[in-house]
């Protein structure tokens, strides 16, 4: 197992090695590294795939504290930093593309291109954080139980072979972890503004069912990008898109790191 000491967490990461151009990607909330098993093994060894868990999941020993998505893309640097490698393709699914975003615009110098899956730039509405609020309190007082990670799952996953993988994770986890992670996802800064900053090129595929985050909102963030190289419509594909459909997330996947990496 290889851990990297960044920022005061220490930080879990796996790397395939490799002399191919670093891919680093960050997975979304209450997932782990292991969601980008199709994307490494497609990947490698053409390009060295890095991928790791974030504050507050995997095997990754987080502090407990408060934290920001800007922390996390100082992480997600930090570990590039550990690994020697000074520019990198920087990308990730949901809260991964959150941090991702952020990583352009504090060190767009180390951000050579970007990967964003099922992302946006904005924020929840207030009913619907609300809602998540709820969510997180039943959570933390009942723990992962069935009525509550059920409907989690459909909504990130929905797939009926690895809902029960994910919905295990959860339930092995001590409830109290979710409190910070799901604190910094609610509570973050909305970045809409400051996208037209990022002038690297960007690749965008986001779930067709995604209900998580809309398509709508991944259309302003392809619009908003100055670079958008690439943008994929994921035909069924809900907001873990790049997990449950990889066939049509990969070849242009492809394509792109091939031309811009």
């Amino acid at each position: 197992m290889s851990y990297a000491d960044v920022n005061g967490q220490r930080i879990y990461y796996e790397d395939s090695g490799g002399d191919g151009p670093p891919v680093i990607l960050a997975h979304g909330f209450l997932m782990d590294h292991e969601m980008f098993a199709p994307q490494v093994e497609a990947l490698a060894p053409e390009f060295r795939v890095i991928t790791w868990d974030e504050r507050g999941f995997g095997a990754t020993e987080f502090d407990g504290k408060p934290f920001t998505y800007w922390d996390s893309a100082s992480d997600c640097l930090g570990l590039l930093s550990h690994l020697g490698i000074d520019r990198a393709v920087v990308g990730g699914m949901s809260q991964g593309g959150f941090l991702s975003l952020r990583a352009a615009l504090s060190a767009p110098e180390r951000v050579k291109a970007l990967v964003l899956l099922d992302t946006q730039s904005g924020k929840e509405p207030a009913d619907v954080i609300e809602a998540y609020r709820g969510m997180q309190q039943m959570w933390l007082t009942a723990g992962p139980v069935d009525e509550l990670v059920g409907p989690i799952a459909e909504l990130i996953i929905a797939d009926p072979d690895e809902n029960p993988k994910w919905i295990a994770k959860w339930k092995a986890r001590p409830k109290e972890l979710f409190l910070e992670p799901s604190n910094t996802l609610f509570e973050r800064d909305d970045i809409t503004d400051r996208v037209g900053e990022i002038t690297c090129p960007a690749f965008i595929a986001h779930g067709t069912a995604d209900t998580a985050i809309s398509m709508e909102s991944a259309k302003e963030l392809r619009d908003a990008l100055p670079s958008c190289a690439m943008f994929v419509e994921v035909e069924g594909g809900a907001h873990a898109a790049n997990l449950t459909h990889p066939d049509q997330v990969n070849p242009p996947l492809l394509e792109f790191l091939r031309k811009y990496a």
